[in-house]
């Protein structure tokens, strides 16, 4: 994919997510008969979402949506784009991460340590770690790269309900912690903002139970206090 169709992409997603309503609670409303011949442009946007194509049991996955179909979809999307076409790659990737600067003399050791106690008193479970430092500098010979490395955390019982809610909720788990240094080698600690409270401000909730919610939440406060706990040192 070139860098105009990741730009496109990512900032047709983020505007999906934080700024369309259309995807409403089930079970939908029944159609205006009234607007059967309105055109599509001074109604609602189509979304890729037809009758009968989501899951509605536990683990049942929704229908797969055709690229051409999601391509459509972003390409109609894109007007609504004009108020943030001055962002770029690096603009939103900052916008979706939540990252908090190590306290100053702290070492990229001590942040893990604290890391890894607090997640063992949140009980929750590190499953996974990438240094990814050294493979860059193993495979590419790039001695210059800073220290990096994801690590993998995971409350089974929330992952549990979210996956028997939406399935392809997969490709977000298991929760991703990162330390880094940038290129001051100053320490950071990030992951991806799991924050929905903007969610408050569309109606229905775009369908999402009580329950799932909670336990988005919930994850989203022990990550929180896990990340906060590794930036300060804290044992």
């Amino acid at each position: 994919m070139t860098i105009r169709g990741m730009k496109q992409t990512l900032l047709a997603t983020l505007a999906l997510s934080l700024t369309v309503p259309t995807l409403a609670a089930d079970p939908a409303p029944a159609a205006n008969p009234y607007l059967t011949h309105v055109p599509i442009s001074a109604g609602p946007m189509v979304l890729p979402v037809s009758p009968g194509g989501r899951g509605t049991r536990p683990y049942e996955m929704s229908r797969t949506i055709p690229p051409e179909e999601k391509e459509a979809m972003m390409r109609k999307m894109m007007p609504m784009m004009n108020m943030v076409t001055r962002m770029d790659i690096k603009d939103v990737m900052n916008l979706m991460a939540i990252k908090y600067p190590a306290k100053k003399g702290l070492s990229f050791d001590d942040v893990k340590q604290s890391m890894e106690l607090r997640a063992n008193q949140l009980n929750f479970k590190k499953v996974g770690e990438s240094p990814m430092w050294k493979d860059i500098r193993a495979v590419l010979g790039d001695t210059d790269a800073p220290r990096i490395e994801v690590y993998h955390y995971c409350d089974i019982a929330a992952g549990r309900e979210i996956l028997k809610y939406a399935p392809e909720s997969i490709v977000y788990l298991p929760c991703r912690i990162a330390i880094m240094e940038d290129a001051d080698k100053n320490i950071w600690v990030l992951s991806l903002d799991w924050n929905t409270s903007w969610l408050d401000s569309i109606s229905g909730k775009m369908g999402a139970p009580s329950q799932l919610l909670k336990h988005a939440t919930d994850i989203r406060d022990k990550m929180d206090n896990i990340m906060r706990a590794a930036a300060n040192g804290d044992l």
